[in-house]
């Protein structure tokens, strides 16, 4: 019969309570890798296109970004204190990677670990106990866990799906495309055709265009969102609007994203209301016939009740 590990469960129940569907984990990893890209200035995008040393900074950017998003009060020795236990962040590119120094030995370890790539990440929590972690160390005395550390992990999140990276989704040659014209507006506007009905986050429109008021180039007034307007496209934001994304059955961006969509007029009462008029998501054969409607800056009764 296993012995409860009181402390570990009792942190566990509170990161659970801070972030029940780990959205708030989610936004913290997403802001990391972003962070690492520092793609407004360097047009990074993925991970194999970092320094060593780049890469080697990530757990600490992780554990300070954590920190900033849940207010955890710093530990005596280790990175956190939560309830009252003290609880050291590790982060590992890979599963089972994490390195563990003596200060964390017999203590709560919080695991995180993610794959851009495949928009995935995972967080638990386990104790380096002597049993579930290997005996021989390197020469900083740092160890990793055993086997039975590996399995003894209590998943909070396990293959959570992470705010994609739509660069890492679409084709390598849709990519070159996209980012080889020398003008930043030129790049947004093939991304948004690029990428239709997929989400395109803020800090993707900044890595792609490479100017300090990137996201003025995705509104109207000589914008992606008027220039695609005549191939039927429009472009949604998720703080404006996220019920006509969902209106229109497409993912429903956060405040932080977009997604672009190409619609055509509805006449089977299906779709969303813009601008006075029943709009749809077009499909593969349908022909842009209209201009696509001019977006609501903030959400009407009629588009957030229309019939």
């Amino acid at each position: 019969m296993s012995v409860v590990d009181l402390p570990l469960e009792t942190v566990a129940e509170e990161l659970l309570r801070l972030d029940p569907d780990g959205s708030r984990w989610g936004s913290v990893i997403r802001h990391t890798f972003d962070m690492i890209y520092n793609g407004q200035e360097t047009g990074r995008y993925k991970w194999d296109e970092l320094m060593k040393t780049e890469k080697t900074h990530f757990g600490s950017l992780f554990e300070i970004n954590a920190q900033r998003e849940f207010s955890f009060e710093g530990g005596a020795k280790l990175d956190f204190f939560i309830e009252g236990y003290e609880v050291d962040a590790k982060w590992s590119q890979s599963m089972g990677g994490w390195m563990l120094p003596p200060e964390v030995f017999d203590q709560i370890a919080l695991v995180g670990t993610a794959d851009d790539a495949a928009s995935r990440w995972s967080v638990g929590l386990v104790r380096v106990s002597e049993m579930n972690r290997r005996e021989k160390t390197n020469r900083d005395q740092k160890s990793q866990l055993s086997p039975a550390g590996r399995a003894a992990i209590k998943w909070l999140w396990r293959d959570a799906q992470l705010p994609p990276n739509v660069l890492l989704q679409l084709p390598e040659d849709v990519v070159a495309h996209i980012l080889d014209s020398t003008k930043g507006t030129q790049r947004l506007h093939r991304l948004f055709r690029a990428a239709e009905g997929r989400i395109v986050h803020r800090t993707t429109v900044a890595t792609v265009a490479r100017q300090l008021d990137a996201q003025k180039r995705v509104r109207g007034n000589g914008g992606s969102r008027s220039v695609l307007a005549s191939e039927g496209i429009v472009i949604l934001s998720g703080k404006y609007h996220a019920h006509i994304a969902k209106a229109l059955g497409v993912p429903v961006p956060s405040a932080m994203e977009y997604i672009s969509v190409r619609v055509v007029p509805s006449n089977d009462g299906s779709g969303a209301v813009i601008a006075g008029e029943r709009w749809r998501r077009a499909r593969a054969d349908d022909e842009v016939v209209r201009d696509a409607p001019q977006l609501p800056e903030r959400g009407t009764v009629e588009e957030l009740e229309g019939p």
